[in-house]
């Protein structure tokens, strides 16, 4: 089980977790490529990247654009869906609905756009895997946006895992992670955070985007598992 000479396609593989499964799946011999719609950041992950790593600017709200993008790049064997805005959470009386569509429109939308072009260029025992997280099962206050796209993201996964077969299709789902997710935050906040998830969880530290990468990479490899979310929290959901 090995990802060596497959083409693996990660969009918003240019920072975070996307980087972090396309360096992992470079590291196993794979031909990877990476998009987002920030050209500096296509350019400045190609760095992180070996030479043969392919990178493109894609604007994933943009239907026209990702048909096209897709009908470009031809035959894959995996495309993974990392893409996301840095979260800002509040609570209901206070959030911006036109913030919450935008969430949306990259997290699901985009997510449900390139299932559908790209299915159509996955090679026979390839995959598709999704990104959700642990606040569609264990929400917090102020995480009603951010709770309803990782749940409607898990039941997009089950849906196509059906309809798409025998393209597998799973889904991650993480919990706290040392990634630009947060950057929002103020510093000393997100320090806070990191040290108080530390202290609650059983494995005693929050992941880094490489810990949780190699959860990818398992879905990629596992020709036996399709329809399933892939809970990587260090146990907070136990506790």
């Amino acid at each position: 089980m090995t990802l060596k000479d497959k083409r693996i396609i990660v969009l918003g593989g240019t920072s975070g977790i996307g980087l972090a499964v396309a360096e992992a799946a470079a590291t196993d011999g794979a031909q990877v490529l990476v998009a987002s719609s920030d050209d500096a950041r296509v350019k400045r992950a190609l760095t992180m990247l070996p030479a043969s790593a392919e990178g493109h600017v894609l604007d994933l709200s943009n239907a026209t654009a990702i048909e096209a993008f897709f009908d470009a790049v031809g035959p894959l064997d995996h495309l993974v869906y990392t893409a996301g805005e840095s979260l800002k959470l509040s609570p209901l009386a206070e959030g911006d609905i036109a913030s919450a569509r935008r969430f949306f429109e990259l997290r699901y939308w985009g997510a449900l756009m390139a299932a559908r072009w790209g299915h159509r260029q996955i090679r026979t025992g390839g995959s598709i895997v999704f990104t959700s997280g642990v606040a569609g099962a264990r929400p917090g206050p102020g995480w009603s946006v951010a709770a309803s796209i990782c749940g409607a993201m898990e039941g997009l996964t089950r849906a196509l895992a059906v309809e798409l077969a025998p393209v597998r299709v799973n889904i991650v789902s993480p919990g706290v992670v040392k990634t630009p997710l947060w950057r929002e935050m103020p510093d000393e906040a997100r320090e806070k955070l990191y040290a108080s998830e530390a202290r609650r969880l059983p494995v005693g530290h929050v992941a880094d985007a490489q810990e949780v990468a190699e959860g990818y990479l398992y879905l990629m490899r596992q020709t036996f598992v399709t329809g399933q979310t892939l809970v990587i929290d260090g146990g907070g959901l136990l506790v």
